[in-house]
C-alpha cells in the first residue's frame, strides 16, 4: 500500500516557490520584514536593473576601445575590446534570462523559466573560455611575428576603459550573491577590468622601454586568470543543468535525521535532490513506515525536519507500508 503526497504549498507560480525555498536563516529574515515574497521580487528587479546599467556602460565604451586598439596596434587593447564585446553580449543575455526567469509557471513548464539564468551562466562561461583561447593563440602569433604598438594612444584608451569597467563592476557587485547568472555577468566585467589594467601596464612599459613582447605576454596572463574563473562558472552551472545535488548535503546524515524526527519511519530511500537554481533545492523521497502509523503525522514530521534542518521546503514524499513498489529500495 502506498500513498503519494505532494508539496506543502500550491505550485501556482515559480516565484512563489522562490519566496519559500531559502534555507531557514534566510526565511527567518524575510519573516522579520514581513514581506518575504516582495523582498525576493525586489531583489530580482534590482538585479535586472543592475545588469541593464552595466550593459549600457560596457557597450557604450566598447566601440571606442576597438578603434583605439586597431589604431595603436595593441593586442592587449584589442583583447580587452574583445572582452567588452563579449561582455556586452553576455550582459544582454544575462539581462534577458533574468526577465525570462520571472515568467510564471505554465502547464508546459511547471517550474517556470528559472533555469534560464543557469543556462545563461553556462553560455557566458563557455564564451569566456573560447575568447581566452583565441587571445592566447593570437598572442603566440605576436611573439613569432612582433607588431609595433603605439604606447600613448594605448595608455589613454586603456585608462578610460579601466574607469568604465570599475563603474560597471561596482554596479554589479551590489547584486545578489546567490544568483549564478549575476556571478557570470560579474566575472565578465572582472575580466574586462583585469584586461584594462594589463593594457595600462603594457602601455607604460612600451612607452618607457620600447619592449613590445609585454603586450602579448600580459594578454596571455589575463586570459589564464579569466579561464580559471570561467571554468568554475561552467562546471557549477553544468552541475545544476545535469540535476546534480546541491553542495553540502550528506545523504546518510539526512536519512538518519529524518528517521529520528519521525517515529515509525523504518526506512528512507529513493532520495533524489537537485536544484532549479543553486539557491532553490528540491527533493523527492520514499519513506517506509510501520503499520498503524498516522500518515498525516508522519508527513508533517518529515516535512518539518526537511525544512528546519536542511532548508528544504519544496519536497515530495511518498509513504509506504511494505516493500517499495518501484523495486530496489536502496538503488538510489
Amino acid at each position: 500500500m502506498t500513498a503519494d503526497h505532494s508539496h506543502k504549498h500550491k505550485p501556482h507560480d515559480a516565484h512563489e516557490h522562490g519566496a519559500h525555498e531559502h534555507p531557514p536563516h534566510k526565511r527567518t529574515q524575510d519573516k522579520e520584514h514581513g514581506h518575504g515574497y516582495h523582498g525576493h521580487a525586489h531583489a530580482e528587479n534590482a538585479d535586472e536593473n543592475r545588469l541593464l546599467i552595466a550593459l549600457a556602460i560596457t557597450a557604450s565604451f566598447m566601440l571606442a576601445e576597438i578603434i583605439g586598439g586597431v589604431l595603436s596596434g595593441s593586442l592587449a587593447l584589442i583583447a580587452d575590446a574583445g572582452h567588452m564585446a563579449t561582455d556586452s553580449a553576455a550582459l544582454a543575455l544575462a539581462w534577458l534570462s533574468t526577465r525570462q526567469a520571472r515568467k510564471p509557471a505554465t502547464a508546459l513548464r511547471s517550474y517556470g523559466h528559472l533555469r534560464a539564468q543557469v543556462l545563461a551562466a553556462f553560455i557566458n562561461g563557455a564564451a569566456l573560455i573560447g575568447l581566452s583561447i583565441w587571445i592566447v593563440v593570437e598572442a603566440i602569433h605576436r611573439f613569432i611575428s612582433p607588431v609595433g604598438v603605439l604606447g600613448g594612444p594605448m595608455l589613454i584608451v586603456a585608462a578610460l576603459g579601466l574607469v568604465v569597467n570599475i563603474i560597471a563592476f561596482f554596479v554589479l557587485q551590489g547584486g545578489s550573491k546567490d544568483n549564478i547568472n549575476m556571478r557570470g555577468a560579474l566575472l565578465h566585467v572582472m575580466g574586462d577590468l583585469l584586461g584594462s589594467a594589463a593594457a595600462i601596464v603594457a602601455a607604460v612599459v612600451i612607452i618607457f622601454t620600447g619592449w613590445m613582447p609585454i603586450d602579448p605576454l600580459l594578454s596571455i596572463f589575463v586570459s589564464l586568470l579569466i579561464v580559471r574563473g570561467a571554468w568554475s562558472l561552467v562546471t557549477s552551472s553544468w552541475h545544476v543543468l545535469m540535476e546534480g545535488a546541491p553542495a553540502g548535503f550528506d545523504l546518510g546524515e539526512m536519512i538518519d535525521k529524518l528517521k529520528a524526527a519521525a517515529p515509525g519511519v523504518l526506512d528512507v530511500h529513493h532520495v533524489h535532490i537537485w536544484g532549479l537554481t543553486p539557491d532553490k533545492p528540491i527533493i523527492t523521497l520514499h519513506a517506509r513506515v510501520e503499520e498503524g502509523v498516522n500518515h498525516t503525522d508522519a508527513l508533517k514530521r518529515l516535512h518539518r525536519a526537511l525544512d528546519e534542518q536542511f532548508g528544504l521546503t519544496h519536497a515530495t514524499i511518498q509513504l509506504e507500508y511494505g516493500p517499495c513498489p518501484e523495486g530496489d529500495a536502496h538503488g538510489h
